[in-house]
């Protein structure tokens, strides 16, 4: 087969798209399929085994929408199918214009997602779906939604939750399955000691890796860990809220215990889970964060709050803690309550690799293809 793959981040970036588009390509790539990829980039993106073409985010908003649509559209024609783990607006116009199928992964609602960092809605993406009616901005982006998933000849979502919002919008439920992200296929470049001295961490020591986006609460977070002494925070990732994080850092007083180190590529997300006693997410709405699978992956619990699809691979008391969404007062007790309670600790950690094991990405992404195959069929 001949397939695009659309993506809005790729590495550097972090995220899930990030994380899931090179693995698709590889794999595609692997098994004989040939592959190309068009994404976003604040810079000429590494040299890759296949083509990858990008528009500048440096680009005015309309002129980058603009040229990333013909830039999928051009592409598309030469292909027999369009895999989009982002830019799906785009996806759906572009692909529609070259006539050619695509299939998707969705990680989240898209019309939620815009309206929210518009500051348009308030609230959770649960909230949102049966919120009546809205102004002109909200029923067209709704209706856009429907009409772009509706084109898909297959959805992915990440966890069951999304997958019933997504039925919710009126698409057939033999159109959606699960597919979990991923297990990452890579180990940590050294044992953990050594990367305890590298992240320069001797204590007690927590770390978030992801988008620094509205979504994740991240001042419940910090909130949290300040009502924690003595314990250590590593940070990893980028976003628009980086400077509010910072912020918060130095209203709190936290700067000798919360490390902000910037993205960083995939290979030291995982260093920075393994250096870590627990990885902490403190998200008011998630579909399934592929940082959660990542930090039990390489051992590490993972304590979080409830938010989305995180409690179907999170078990309370088995491979990690769960809190309440908003809960910061919960969230410091779980953290104290981990640290106090070594037992438990050691049980979390030793049980955490084990279960991701069903989530090996050959199995998992064997599915797209088959998806993929019957899409450009």
């Amino acid at each position: 087969m001949r397939i695009l793959i659309v993506s809005g981040i790729w590495p550097p970036d972090v995220g899930g798209p990030a994380s899931h588009a090179p693995d698709v390509a590889e794999f595609l790539r692997s098994h004989g399929h040939r592959v190309e990829v068009v994404i976003t980039a604040d810079r000429e993106p590494a040299p890759e085994r296949y083509p990858v073409r990008w528009t500048p985010r440096r680009l005015p908003k309309g002129f980058r929408h603009l040229h990333s649509l013909g830039l999928i559209a051009w592409r598309a024609r030469r292909v027999d199918v369009v895999y989009s783990t982002g830019m799906f607006g785009r996806t759906g116009l572009a692909t529609l214009a070259a006539r050619r199928p695509f299939v998707m992964k969705l990680t989240g609602d898209p019309a939620f997602e815009r309206l929210r960092a518009r500051g348009v809605v308030a609230g959770d993406v649960d909230a949102f779906q049966y919120e009546p009616g809205g102004d002109i901005s909200t029923l067209a982006l709704r209706r856009f939604r429907n009409w772009v998933v509706g084109r898909a000849r297959h959805v992915f979502t990440p966890s069951a939750y999304l997958r019933d919002l997504v039925v919710s919008w009126g698409l057939p439920s033999d159109r959606v399955s699960v597919m979990p992200n991923p297990a990452p296929g890579a180990i940590p470049s050294a044992p953990r000691e050594e990367l305890r001295r590298r992240f320069r961490v001797a204590g007690a020591t927590l770390a978030f890796a992801g988008r620094l986006t509205a979504q994740k609460s991240l001042g419940v977070m910090l909130d949290a860990v300040a009502a924690s002494p003595g314990v250590t925070l590593l940070v990893a990732g980028d976003g628009e809220e980086a400077d509010a994080l910072a912020a918060g850092v130095a209203r709190l007083g936290l700067a000798e215990r919360v490390r902000l180190l910037g993205p960083v590529s995939r290979a030291e997300v995982l260093d920075v889970f393994a250096a870590a006693d627990a990885s902490v997410l403190s998200s008011s709405w998630e579909n399934f964060p592929h940082s959660v699978v990542e930090s039990l992956a390489v051992g590490t619990p993972v304590i979080s709050t409830r938010a989305g699809g995180v409690a179907e691979v999170v078990r309370d008391g088995v491979n990690g803690l769960l809190v309440d969404v908003g809960d910061t007062a919960g969230l410091a007790a779980a953290i104290g309550h981990f640290f106090e309670d070594e037992p438990l600790r050691e049980r979390l950690r030793a049980n955490a690799a084990p279960s991701v094991d069903a989530y090996r990405a050959d199995r998992l992404l064997g599915v797209v293809v088959e998806r993929l195959a019957e899409a450009g069929a």
